[in-house]
């Protein structure tokens, strides 16, 4: 009655009970998604005001401040949005007062003003807000636990976690480290055998004299840079070293295998600086720029630092010693699961990156989030909000993050892409139509190495199988809310490099069913010092566990999708069933041909998706890169240009990035797709060795398809 009388003689009508209960209910659901409570006014900066949906699938949740959260269920964004229009429309200035009175929230919690007395911001799009949450999520990507503020209650579920997973993950990775020794007892007894037996083992390795080369190459060049400290004889031994193109490394000596891209690319005569880039849900990854020092002037700290998380945006800064030259065209590079790209830089000049980089390339390397150094702009390493996220935010976030900070710092509309393994994972998946399709438009050509879309046969071997029965809930005792055993990162830092390489190779081999047979083999240390890296719980439950990857062996359709469109497509190809078979199957299909789609019906792209090229390592137990070059050429993608596509028989897995013969058989296309596509060419200086390639016409399909199917046929 009092609050009533004192509306009565300010001359306002008081807030009726349903715009409070508005207020208390929004106050209520923001405190559930805010970064901390809020009891007693503190912190209201980190309230949440508002969820920012990203794609129609992808909310990520702004605080008070303009800081970002990672993405939340679909729901419950939702109603935090649906509860703050409602109360912006409806809800009088008094109903927020009551609610602050009530002690739920201090009013900025409320949500209609940030903390710096500014509207807070509002979804560009007026209907999504409002719009109901789907009434599913894809199946492949099921909705991610919602984790709240700290409280009691979480701290002790989170110390649960830990310390289950600490003892249960590690006598997991115990297993498997034991299982890889058992394995390999016999290869070591027969490679002992045969040296009591005054046999080489190696001699049968196929580059065995490649490696030999090598290997007295870089020692002489150890003695030539000793020799050059010792007598300070300037850079005349060097410049010889590295040939007639003037790159004069700037460290050489015994290599001390050691976990920096920059040092590597300094034994080339180039070097590395160091970005950092903020995604839209406030993780801060890394962005390595590779570059020549003798025409390129470095940015200092702050310019390398993040920008903020709005994308697209910004004008040219790079600075060239001679700003009469023209540009290089920039390419960014995404490393695969569990790696950082520095596997891009392990092979002296025979690196992917140092190669395009010596070609003519503008060459960025990106990581994904968390990497060596997990950063987010509000979350600590402890917080499982930290690391609530999987193979989806890595594409729609990460990836096009990261596509943004390259084309603000070179200046140009488009740039090339290469990725391997699970970075052509998170590049198909942020292309598809359903999440970011704009991305395609920012990209001239996706160069996929090793492409994973596919799973191949290893994905039943037991001990993935293990992972794939239990349960979502059991995966999370056993393997944590955090990172993915985290021992292993602590390994990395405590063993020697050289014990550190030897496990790490052994381990992966005996995980994976690679080998280094053609790879060089005094650099493989080097290579296993760049993984692996932090990645979350969540991305390798999307993996191995029993509801997304493992179980449809797809990573955009389920398998009772692709399954049915392969069954389509062979009845009448190569693959079709015998004559008994397709006896038992006629009715089946005729009661199913007035159902049947169209081809492009199911297709994962739109016609804004860039164009393709694809190098498939034909060995590969990992994935399955041929049924994906199957998908595109029977039009399930009428969308997908293939402009390359090869197919080498006897690669494995790491074989596109490490073979010894890697530069002869995938990089030098590489660089000639990447120069064919580029629709700058007037712009930019002519790669090394593309003085000869014609440029890529759009919309010839027909070519297009045929100089696909050349290369794979040539390879094979």
């Amino acid at each position: 009655m009092g609050l009533h009388i004192d509306h009565l003689r300010a001359g306002t009508q008081p807030p009726s009970a349903g715009a409070v209960h508005t207020a208390v209910e929004f106050a209520q659901q923001a405190e559930k998604l805010s970064l901390q409570t809020t009891q007693n006014n503190e912190h209201p900066d980190t309230v949440a005001v508002s969820a920012q949906f990203i794609t129609p699938q992808d909310p990520v949740i702004v605080t008070a401040d303009g800081n970002r959260l990672p993405t939340v269920p679909l729901e419950q964004a939702h109603k935090l949005n649906i509860l703050r229009d409602k109360l912006d429309a409806d809800a009088p200035k008094e109903a927020i007062v009551q609610a602050k009175n009530s002690a739920l929230t201090p009013p900025d919690a409320i949500g209609l003003t940030s903390a710096d007395g500014k509207a807070a911001h509002k979804s560009s799009d007026g209907s999504l807000r409002r719009s109901m949450p789907p009434t599913n999520t894809h199946p492949l990507f099921p909705p991610l636990p919602l984790y709240g503020p700290p409280s009691l209650l979480r701290d002790i579920q989170c110390w649960t976690f830990r310390v289950s997973s600490f003892f249960l993950s590690a006598a997991f990775l115990g297993v498997i480290v034991l299982g890889a020794l058992f394995t390999s007892i016999p290869r070591v007894c027969s490679k002992a055998w045969q040296r009591l037996t005054f046999r080489n083992p190696d001699r049968s390795r196929p580059f065995y004299e490649e490696e030999i080369r090598r290997k007295n190459l870089r020692r002489e060049q150890a003695k030539s840079w000793k020799r050059r400290k010792s007598q300070d004889r300037g850079t005349s031994d060097q410049e010889n070293a590295q040939g007639d193109e003037g790159y004069v490394p700037t460290e050489s000596g015994p290599d001390p295998v050691i976990c920096d891209v920059g040092y590597y690319a300094r034994r080339v005569g180039l070097d590395i600086e160091e970005f950092e880039v903020q995604t839209e849900d406030g993780f801060i990854i890394d962005l390595w720029h590779v570059y020549d020092p003798r025409e390129y002037t470095g940015l200092n700290d702050q310019e390398r630092s993040y920008q903020g998380p709005e994308l697209f945006t910004g004008d040219n800064r790079k600075q060239l010693r001679d700003p009469s030259q023209k540009r290089k065209f920039p390419v960014l590079l995404m490393h695969g699961l569990l790696q950082s790209s520095g596997a891009y830089c392990v092979n002296d000049d025979d690196s992917l990156a140092f190669y395009l980089c010596k070609s003519g390339y503008d060459v960025w390397l990106g990581n994904n989030r968390c990497g060596f150094h997990p950063k987010h702009t509000l979350l600590d390493y402890s917080d499982p909000r930290m690391w609530c996220w999987n193979i989806r935010q890595m594409g729609v976030f990460d990836l096009t993050a990261l596509v943004s900070r390259v084309l603000f710092e070179t200046g140009f509309e488009k740039i090339g892409l290469i990725c391997h393994s699970q970075g052509t994972t998170e590049t198909f998946v942020a292309l598809a139509k359903e999440q970011r399709p704009e991305l395609g438009e920012k990209l001239t050509v996706f160069c996929a190495l090793a492409p994973a879309a596919y799973a191949g046969p290893l994905i039943g071997k037991m001990y993935f199988k293990f992972m794939r029965v239990i349960s979502p809930d059991l995966f999370r005792v056993m393997f944590g809310i955090h990172a993915f055993i985290p021992l292993m990162m602590t390994m990395h830092s405590i063993l020697p490099p050289s014990m550190y390489g030897w496990l790490g190779y052994t381990v992966f081999s005996f995980l994976f069913d690679w080998t280094d047979l053609r790879w060089d083999r005094d650099l493989r240390d080097r290579m296993f010092q760049f993984a692996p890296v932090y990645v979350s719980a969540e991305s390798m439950r999307w993996w191995l566990g029993r509801e997304c990857f493992a179980k449809h062996k797809c990573i955009l359709s389920t398998k009772e999708e692709w399954r049915n469109e392969e069954r389509e497509d062979t009845t009448d190809g190569p693959l079709a069933e015998t004559a008994s078979q397709r006896r038992d199957t006629t009715l089946a299909n005729n009661s199913r041909e007035h159902h049947r789609k169209p081809k492009g019906a199911t297709a994962w792209y739109n016609e804004q998706v860039c164009p393709f090229a694809l190098w498939v390592a034909g060995n590969d137990h990992l994935v399955d890169g041929q049924r994906l070059l199957q998908r595109f050429e029977r039009g399930r993608e009428p969308h997908v240009r293939v402009v390359h596509s090869k197919t080498i028989p006897e690669y494995e897995h790491l074989d596109v990035i490490w073979a010894m013969d890697a530069a002869d058989q995938i990089f030098q296309e590489i660089r000639e797709v990447l120069w064919k596509t580029c629709d700058v060419r007037d712009k930019c200086r002519t790669p090394k060795g593309c003085e000869h390639v014609s440029a890529w016409i759009p919309g010839e399909v027909g070519a297009e398809n045929e100089d696909a199917e050349q290369s794979s046929s040539d390879s094979a």
